[in-house]
C-alpha cells in the first residue's frame, strides 16, 4: 500500500498513530447523534428536520450543510414520496366497453349500478394498490381488494367481494375506468358470468370516477 501511495512505511505508521483532530472529533459526535434522532424519527427526517431537532432541541450550533454531509456520509437519508403514481395502464388497439352512464351518477335502487376505481397507499414496506367498489346508490363500499401489484387478479377479487355481499341480479352496470385491469379477459369473462354490463369512461376523464375517487381518496 506504501508503494502504491508513494509513501514511507514510518510516514503512514506515524499517521494511522496520529489523534484525531478537533473537527473530526466532533463531527463523530454529531454523527452518532443524528443516527439516534434519524432512528428515533423511524428513518422518515432528512436533514432539514434533523438539523432542526439538533438545533431546537438539543441546542446545538452547526449549520445544514454539515448535518447533510455528515448524513451522507453515514448513508442516511429521510423517506422521499412520490407525488404521482399512475394507477390507470391502457392496453393499446384493445376495445373497451362503452359508456353507458354518461356522468348520470345515479341509481333508483341498491345494485343497480356500481362504481369501481383503483388507488395506491404508501406503506413502510413499499406500495399497496387498493381497488374499491361502490354502489351509486347507497354510496357504500360493496367490495374491495388490496396487493402490492396491479394484475387482473386485484380486480377480480374485489368484484367477487362485492357478488357475494350483494348477490345482484343480472344486468348491474360495473362503471369504471379503462384500466389494463377492468379490460383484462378474466375480469371480462367474470362480469359476463354474473350477468354484468361493463361501463367505461371516456379516455382522461377524472369526472366519471369522481365519487369513489373521492371515498379512497381517504385512505
Amino acid at each position: 500500500m506504501c508503494r502504491v501511495l508513494e509513501v514511507s512505511r514510518s510516514g503512514y505508521h506515524a499517521w494511522t498513530r496520529r489523534p484525531l483532530g478537533p473537527r473530526a472529533v466532533e463531527d463523530a459526535r454529531l454523527t452518532e447523534r443524528i443516527r439516534e434522532l434519524h432512528k428515533k424519527r423511524r428513518e422518515v427526517y432528512g436533514s432539514p428536520r434533523i438539523w432542526s431537532d439538533l438545533v431546537v432541541d438539543d441546542g446545538e450550533r452547526i449549520g445544514r450543510k454539515r448535518v447533510e454531509r455528515l448524513m451522507r456520509q453515514a448513508g442516511l437519508s429521510g423517506l422521499v414520496s412520490k407525488k404521482w403514481k399512475a394507477t390507470t395502464i391502457r392496453v393499446p388497439g384493445v376495445r373497451v366497453a362503452e359508456d353507458l352512464l354518461d356522468r348520470k351518477f345515479a341509481a333508483g335502487a341498491p345494485n343497480r349500478c356500481w362504481v369501481a376505481d383503483i388507488t395506491y397507499l404508501r406503506t413502510w414496506e413499499g406500495w399497496l394498490y387498493l381497488v374499491a367498489v361502490q354502489d351509486l346508490y347507497s354510496r357504500r363500499i360493496v367490495g374491495w381488494a388490496m396487493a402490492d401489484h396491479m394484475r387482473a387478479e386485484l380486480v377480480t377479487d374485489a368484484l367477487q367481494m362485492a357478488l357475494a355481499h350483494r348477490r345482484p341480479e343480472r344486468g348491474l352496470i360495473w362503471h369504471s375506468d379503462q384500466g389494463s385491469q377492468f379490460v383484462s379477459l378474466a375480469f371480462g369473462q367474470q362480469a359476463r358470468s354474473a350477468g354484468i354490463a361493463q361501463s367505461m369512461g371516456s379516455k382522461g376523464d377524472c369526472f366519471d370516477k369522481a365519487l369513489v375517487s373521492y371515498c379512497t381518496s381517504w385512505c
